[in-house]
This record gives C-alpha cells, structure tokens and sequence, in this order.
C-alpha cells in the first residue's frame, strides 16, 4: 500500500511540475521515480527501515530523503508546498483523457480555467478550440472525457481499492478483539471500478476496533461515525465502510452486505416464498454459511463474482452454473514484454520469474517498430531475440518460453509485419494503439483483417479502454465476436488493473458464440505477472470455464492451436 501511495504522490508532483513549466528533467527524474516504485517487489517501508531505499533504481539521496518522510511524518514539506501553487481543480482536470499536463497549462494560462465545472462550460461556448494547438477536435475529446468522469464519479478501479483493502484487513485482524474480518460488497464481487471499500468485523469490543481502525495512517476524514459503523476517505479519495457485529451475526452480515442488491433482493424474494422467514440458524461461517443458505433456497452455491442479478440463481436452481475458471487452471501467460522494448526486465529474468509461479509456458511479445514511443522492434531485432529464447529454451527443457510479438494493427489495416515475417514466429499478438476515434466501421473493419490473418493468434485488449481514464473504442462487437469465433482466433481478457479488457459480458457473449479467451498481463516487469488474478475474476464474472482459456491448456494443446 505504501508503495502505491508514494508512486502516486510522486506522480501528481511530476504532473504540477509540468503545469508550473518548471525544469523537464526534474519532471522525468519523478517519473521514472513512480516507474521504479511500481516495478518495486518489496515493500518500500521495510527497505527504509533497512536502510536500502538508495538500492531503488532511479531514486537518488533527494528523493529518498523525500521517501523517508514521508514514511516517518505521513507527508513531505515539498509535496505540501507544490501543492499550493495549483488549484485543486487542475489536478482534476488532468484526469481527461487525451488532456496532458501541458494542455492543462496553456487552458489555465490562456482561459483562467481551474475545475472541471469552468472547463465544461467553455467547451460549451467553443473556448478551447480558440486556444493554439487544440482546435475543434480536441474541444469534443475534452467534452467526452468530462461526461465520461461524471459517469465514474467516485469510482475507482479494482486494483486501486483491493490494495487499500486488504491493507486494511491485514491492518485489523491483528487486534485480539477481532474475531473475524471479511470484504464485503464490490471489492467482494471482483468489480472493476467500486465506489468504496466494505469490511465487516466480528467483534465483542467495537469499540477498541473503531479506535484503532481511526488510527490507520491512510485515512483522511471520518465521514460518518456510529457505534457499530464508520464511513471514512483515504488520502486516496477512496471510501472505507467498516461495519462492527457480534460474532453471531458475522456471517450472514458478511453475506447480505456482499451484495449485489438485485441478487439480494431476489435470494429475499425466494426465501420469504418459501416461508423461512427468520430462520437463518446456519451452522458454520464464511463459505460453509452461505453454502448452507444457498442449499436452504434449494439452489447451488454462487460464488460472489456471478452475484450480479444476471441470470445466476435462475442457473444456480436449474443446475446449470458454468464450472468456472480457477486460478490453478492457468498455464501461462501468452502477452509479456521485456527491457528489448518497454519492459522493466529482461528476457530471462521475465522467463525465470513466470517459471518461479509453477507456469508451463510463458510467450514474449515486445512491441513491434511502428510503436517508436515503446522502443518497438524492427525484425532484425526480433530475430536476434529469438536466439536468446532458443538458448533460454534450451537449458530450461521443463519450461517453454515462445518467441511471439505484440504486432501493431496499423490505421489502415495492415499489419506492423509482413506475413512472410510473422509465419516464423511462435504467437502472434495483434493489437490497434492509434487511431482509437476513427468510425466504428474503419475500426471494426482493422480488427476483422487481423483475426482473418491465418498468422495472428490472439487479439489483445480488444476495445482499448482504460478504466476510469478511456472509454472503450467504437467496435461492432457482436460481429468481432462471431468472426473471433469462426478464425479460432483469441479473444484477449488484458488482466493489468488498469484494463481488465474485455470486459465480463463481453466475455460471456463471447463465449456464448463459441469463442475463445487467452488471459494475459501484457506484464511489462516480473512483479505485474501476479496481475493474472485480476484477468481470472474477471473470467469468472463472465462466466467462462477453462476448456475456453487457451492459457489454461497443455502446452502439446496450445501448440496445436497455434499450428491450425
């Protein structure tokens, strides 16, 4: 958690350096502060406690000191002082997509504009557009990206709050007086953006736990407080709902605030059909509690990813609920970089570290040349790779690494590499990285040419969102869909946090037509492999079984697969 925090906070200061015009290179020496931070696999508490934070890459005796104390103090005086010297609102308006720092500087500059709700209403009077480099287009991007915040409005992805939550439950479960502790509501289920954090403790002392919860260091405000509840915020914006009960009412407490309120409402509904009205005298807590209830209402047990009020206790009371995708069905992870294009690490250690998690198979897939801002790959570079692969392959006989490319679907349809080119490669991953606000057609039509292409493997993050920062891109999905499904070309659930593309019911629609999911990272260092789970919930929330995951296959399968 606190390395999240620091790399936030170092990257909201890179972001007001840059809307202040102050030195560039203190503006990248923040970045790739944050880039070091999040690559980081230990916690960055215990190496200032060690000692060790010079050890970081990138991070020098300044920004170490600047660590230190904000580790120690909760904040540092540079931080609270740049802070100052911009409104609040700026900081917000960064969070358009499509608007940089940059842009945010010249419309503050030019206009006077420093909250979102000024900058709506000039976009309303063709303000913007008036302003050197942006013009009309830029003047509709901004608009879209304003509606597209207020739809979130105080959301926050998945990732963000499951860090801050079980933080948060590891924090608590120390104290003697906590019997038990469980998530609760949309964290619970596994949604990829959530409005706060629900925990739910079993206490005879809710007292002791609220004081000592109040003390957590990232909490910002108390919101609401009574004697068996607080709402609170993080430093994050995040919100925290601890609710304190009795150890008798934990589990059904823990059952109910887990949600959703349409699945709820609809287990009451049967429940009350059957005249069980009161009796909730289950033996058991946790999961034997809510098999218990399930069987009460004569249905199967729903895990909390399906409970959505979409079709599941319809599913659960005819037996007929997919056998979903575990964790321990995944072989391998088919979308990785390394340091030869953007990667934080190289080959082997990508290698060495997706054999460490028991896989059978990983495939490394840098960027191709188009995308310059990567550091993409021209073939001779791709073909000297390969040769460290085949090394790598041949001392490592148990484990198989293949030699693919994450080739860029280029604007007007062809591919980054010629067909002759990519015929040789092991996998090919085939993805769009510009030309996101072309017509759905021109779109559609890129994505079809790539899933016809005999070569091509896997589509990655298919519609090109990112959560809470860039909507999906106009695609005719049902048709990609039918077309995924006809090639025997996968479907790509990107499993980084900030992605989760596709989405649950386009996983299930998918599925439904008979198409197939690989769940990748596109991991660009070791650390953000164990991102797999995020790909996985989502896989479950869209109802997918393995026999659909080509990931979850044996290798000899997969290799079939790729030879169709």
């Amino acid at each position: 958690m606190k390395n999240m925090q620091i790399a936030l906070i170092f990257k909201e200061i890179a972001d007001i350096l840059q809307i202040l015009g102050e030195n560039e290179y203190k503006v990248r020496a923040y970045r790739r502060a944050v880039q070091a931070i999040q690559s980081l696999d230990e916690n960055i508490l215990v190496l200032h406690q060690q000692g060790r934070l010079l050890e970081i890459e990138g991070i020098g005796r300044e920004l170490a000191r600047k660590i230190a104390d904000f580790l120690d103090a909760g904040s540092f005086e540079a931080y609270d002082q740049l802070k100052k010297r911009v409104p609040t609102g700026l900081l917000q308006i960064l969070n358009i997509p499509g608007l940089g720092p940059k842009s945010v500087r010249l419309i503050y500059e030019k206009l006077g504009i420093s909250s979102l709700e000024e900058l709506e209403a000039a976009v309303q009077e063709n303000k913007i557009r008036t302003l050197p480099g942006l013009g009309s287009k830029k003047e509709v991007t901004i608009m879209r990206g304003i509606e597209m915040l207020q739809r979130h409005k105080g959301k926050v992805p998945l990732g963000l709050a499951l860090g801050l939550a079980n933080n948060l439950q590891e924090y608590l479960e120390l104290l003697p007086s906590v019997r038990n502790i469980s998530l609760a509501g949309s964290v619970r289920r596994w949604r990829e953006l959530v409005s706060d954090v629900d925990l739910v403790v079993a206490t005879s002392e809710p007292s002791v736990v609220v004081a000592k919860f109040l003390q957590h260091p990232c909490l910002d405000q108390v919101l609401e407080q009574e004697s068996d509840r607080v709402l609170a915020r993080t430093h994050l914006g995040i919100k925290v709902e601890l609710v304190l009960v009795s150890p008798e009412e934990y589990a059904l407490t823990v059952f109910r605030n887990t949600g959703s309120k349409d699945h709820w409402k609809r287990l009451e509904q049967i429940w009350s059909e059957r005249g069980l009205s009161g009796q909730t005298d289950l033996n058991g807590s946790g999961l034997d509690f809510e098999k218990g209830f399930y069987n009460m209402l004569g249905l199967e047990y729903i895990p909390p990813e399906l409970r959505e009020g979409q079709g599941e206790i319809e599913a659960a009371s005819q037996g007929t609920l997919p056998c979903l995708l575990e964790p321990k069905d995944i072989r391998g992870d088919l979308h990785v970089h390394t340091n030869w294009s953007d990667g934080v690490h190289n080959l082997v250690q990508m290698a060495d570290a997706a054999k460490s998690k028991g896989y059978e198979y990983i495939a490394i897939t840098d960027h191709s040349k188009s995308l310059a801002i990567s550091h993409g790959l021209r073939e001779e570079q791709v073909l000297e790779q390969q040769k460290l692969i085949a090394a790598y392959n041949q001392e490592h006989p148990d484990f198989r690494v293949l030699a693919g490319i994450e080739v860029d679907i280029l604007s007007n349809s062809t591919l980054d590499f010629s067909d002759d080119f990519l015929k040789d490669m092991d996998l090919v991953v085939a993805s769009i990285h510009s030309g996101f606000k072309q017509p759905e057609k021109q779109l559609t039509d890129r994505v079809l040419s790539a899933l016809k292409n005999e070569h091509v493997d896997i589509i990655a993050h298919p519609t090109g969102r990112l959560l809470a920062r860039r909507e999906a891109y106009a695609l005719d999905l049902e048709q990609v869909f039918q077309v995924a499904a006809e090639t025997h070309t996968a479907l790509e659930i990107n499993a980084s946090p900030d992605r989760l593309d596709l989405n649950d019911l386009n996983c299930r629609s998918l599925v439904k037509q008979g198409g197939l999911i690989a769940i990748n990272t596109d991991a660009h260092d070791w650390q953000s492999l164990g991102d797999m789970q995020y790909g996985i919930m989502m896989a479950r929330r869209g109802w997918v079984e393995s026999k659909s995951v080509v990931n979850s296959w044996p290798l000899k399968k997969l290799l079939r697969w790729l030879k169709r």
